[in-house]
């Protein structure tokens, strides 16, 4: 091998050794936490870690429902978008699978969130948990979804010590469990409808 064909070869090698140093946020590769909340597109590659919570497969998720105190299951996935092709006259019926026993706040790992929502999150958790933060809470959405890792840091930050992330979200759970269809959460659909007398 010529001396030439040696240096583009090894040149070739630094370069994509430089790419796979660089990737970009999405990458499957080793993505970082961000300091904050996430702020970029809701769906991508996540991190593996959340400081201040406990990462869980469907397996430690299902053990948690299994014991006698169960845990406090929040759902944040968007509810589904009528497409913009859907035929006129046509019943729009859709529904939310998602795990039995959840509570679900869409949209509650969104960033940024609407100031009412934001002081809302954190109260509507308060109830569920009876006030204890040390209770077992999971929140999840869907796979590779920014929302929930949102919605699980938001918990973090305001003390929630028993805080659980579940990043497989509904898809994982439904590979070996049941799911029922869910409807909003009755108090964070209250704070999204417009208010008598505004």
């Amino acid at each position: 091998m010529t001396q030439a064909r040696m240096f583009v070869r090894i040149a070739a090698a630094l370069a994509a050794l430089g790419c796979l140093a660089a990737a970009p946020a999405d990458s499957p590769i080793n993505v970082p936490e961000p300091e904050g909340l996430y702020a970029g597109p809701p769906h991508g590659y996540t991190p593996s870690t959340l400081k201040g919570a406990t990462v869980i497969d469907a397996d430690a998720l299902a053990g948690l429902m299994a014991e006698p105190d169960k845990p406090v299951l929040i759902d944040v996935a968007a509810p589904d978008r009528k497409p913009s092709n859907f035929p006129a006259g046509r019943l729009w019926l859709p529904v939310h699978p998602s795990i039995p026993g959840a509570v679900w706040m869409p949209e509650a790992g969104a960033e940024p969130l609407a100031p009412e929502r934001e002081a809302l999150f954190p109260d509507r958790v308060a109830e569920l948990t009876g006030g204890d933060r040390a209770k077992p809470v999971v929140v999840f959405c869907h796979v590779e979804c920014w929302g929930s890792w949102n919605a699980a840091k938001r918990l973090v930050r305001k003390g929630y010590t028993g805080v659980r992330w579940f990043p497989e979200g509904v898809e994982g759970w439904q590979d070996k469990h049941e799911t029922v269809n869910l409807r909003v959460d009755p108090a964070w659909k209250a704070a999204s409808e417009p208010q008598a007398g505004r």
